[in-house]
């Protein structure tokens, strides 16, 4: 699986990730014999389950599974017992978070390209220890017809197939073709959409005070939500498959039919 990793770094390497962010090998070893590679958005315990009935014995995500270091390893605790099957079934995880985020080509033009932004540049500069000033993280680029942003907002939802979504805009019949989107917890961001032009910016987990500070300035906004990087598997297992059948790899690759969006619109 090493080969895999390798050929990854290329595309994106950990050294584009934001400082902090727990990227790379999360459990196991990289040269462990690998057969199956499960590509997910989560490591969550029905990721693990799906992991073992397909006979997987690597788990590519992009959230990254440890977050935060674990303070004891009680198995009464989900996560803990989570590491424990990953490792009885030898099972080895890799996360990629925000170096595929910034990567060229990765999740925010795959966002982007989904919306159908056109002529699109990055919205803000990677803080990668190695990222040049062309990596960025976010896209900003204009749509082919004008719409407004309630049309959009709706628009959103079909793309990203949400039950639901939230919008932030005291102008929702206003036109928009300037637009600004950003994979994952972007609200602090919104400055930059601003300032580049956009007439909506889309974004997931808004908070409550920052969303104020969005209407104050008179930028509409549309958080649909962290799980629209779901996008993801579908983009790596294609990306993978490809790389495999060029340098002869012996591997399958599956994509996770799991939806792990904790939340439900009632």
């Amino acid at each position: 699986m090493r080969d895999l990793v390798e050929r990854f770094e290329k595309f994106a390497p950990q050294t584009w990730a934001e400082p902090g962010d727990p990227v790379g090998l999360q459990l196991g070893r990289l040269d462990a014999p690998v057969h199956k590679v499960l590509v997910t958005l989560d490591v969550r315990p029905e990721i693990v389950a799906e992991a073992i009935a397909f006979n997987a014995d690597f788990i590519f995500a992009h959230h990254p599974m440890m977050f935060h270091p674990a303070k004891n390893l009680d198995l009464a605790d989900p996560q803990n017992q989570m590491y424990a099957t990953l490792l009885q079934h030898h099972i080895t995880v890799y996360g990629a978070h925000t170096n595929l985020d910034s990567a060229p080509g990765g999740m925010n033009d795959w966002l982007a390209g989904a919306l159908g932004l056109e002529e699109t540049t990055g919205l803000i500069p990677s803080n990668g220890s190695t990222a040049t000033p062309e990596i960025m993280m976010g896209r900003i680029g204009n749509l082919p017809e004008p719409t407004t942003v309630l049309d959009f907002a709706f628009r959103c939802k079909e793309i990203f197939n949400i039950t639901g979504l939230r919008l932030i805009s005291q102008t929702p019949n206003a036109p928009v073709k300037r637009v600004a989107v950003l994979g994952g917890s972007g609200s602090q961001f919104y400055p930059e959409a601003l300032a580049q032009g956009a007439d909506v910016y889309v974004t997931g987990d808004v908070s409550y005070h920052t969303g104020h500070d969005m209407l104050a300035h008179g930028l509409s906004v549309i958080d649909p939500g962290h799980h629209i990087e779901s996008i993801c598997k579908a983009q790596l297992t294609t990306l993978f498959k490809q790389w495999a059948q060029e340098n002869d790899w012996p591997i399958t690759v599956e994509t996770s039919g799991l939806n792990t969006d904790p939340f439900t619109f009632l």
